[in-house]
């Protein structure tokens, strides 16, 4: 089976550092793969290869099943690979319709004139988010209006709009309380729904496991494994997650420490 989108043996180094060594994942239409590990594991050179940031120093990538050379974001884009970072890019004190559009409103024509088209820009708004079951007030209040959960799903939606095939989440969840986390997680699988390969990046176990339909573990630039949901339950995802055998070591260390005191 061709996969939509697969990193095959990426390495990555900076000088004498390895940020990844031999990392392979990949991700089909309709689906959710969850990239985790923690803070330095490589996940955010991960996505940066994957979204055409920086260029694998082994290892290939390929779409659709034919190998690709991003140079740059504009060469992911092309392909239909969106990615959406913790920052969301969107101007706080903008309208929600100018943040959705950003650059690529519809305009209209006149001869040699040509003007912005403000109203065919805010029902096309209203329309692709009431499909991601979001309800917005005013498409012409500020994003910064907005919670942190509704700025997430409305950069989810442009780029859904945008002709995203993948979509690649950077750890959308990580400044969210509970019930935002939660309204970020129903959008991530209203566009699996859709079709949508989404690639979720996440340190939390806790929001990955609902939402993820295949598991990528990183640990300090190395992969642990890829996992069908089938073959992993919680508890163990958690277990990999925390470190395994570090984390037996160090439980093992705190019962000595209980016992000297």
């Amino acid at each position: 089976m061709t996969n939509l989108l697969e990193a095959d043996k990426i390495s990555k180094y900076y000088g004498n550092i390895v940020a990844l060594s031999d990392i392979s994942a990949h991700v089909n239409a309709g689906e959710v793969t969850c990239i985790l590990g923690d803070n330095g594991a490589g996940k955010s050179s991960f996505i940066k290869i994957l979204s055409g940031v920086h260029q694998p120093d082994e290892g290939r990538l390929l779409v659709d099943g034919e190998p690709v050379l991003f140079q740059s974001p504009r060469d992911a884009r092309a392909k239909g690979i969106a990615t959406v970072y913790q920052d969301l890019a969107m101007v706080p004190l903008m309208s929600i319709w100018r943040n959705f559009f950003l650059g690529a409103e519809p305009r209209k024509r006149f001869g040699p004139l040509e003007w912005l088209d403000a109203a065919t820009a805010k029902r096309i708004v209203r329309k692709e988010l009431h499909e991601m079951g979001i309800d917005i007030r005013d498409p012409d209040q500020p994003v910064g209006t907005l919670s942190g959960g509704e700025r997430q799903s409305v950069a989810i939606a442009r780029a859904v709009y945008f002709g995203a095939r993948v979509l690649i989440l950077d750890e959308p969840t990580s400044a969210l309380g509970v019930k935002q986390a939660g309204v970020v997680l129903k959008y991530i699988l209203q566009s699996r729904d859709r079709g949508i390969a989404v690639i979720f990046i996440t340190h939390n176990p806790h929001h990955a496991y609902p939402v993820g339909d295949r598991f990528v573990i990183l640990n300090r630039g190395t992969s642990l494994g890829s996992f069908e949901k089938s073959a992993l339950d919680f508890e163990e995802l958690t277990r990999l997650m925390a470190g395994g055998r570090e984390l037996a070591e160090l439980e093992h260390e705190l019962e000595a420490i209980k016992a000297e005191v």
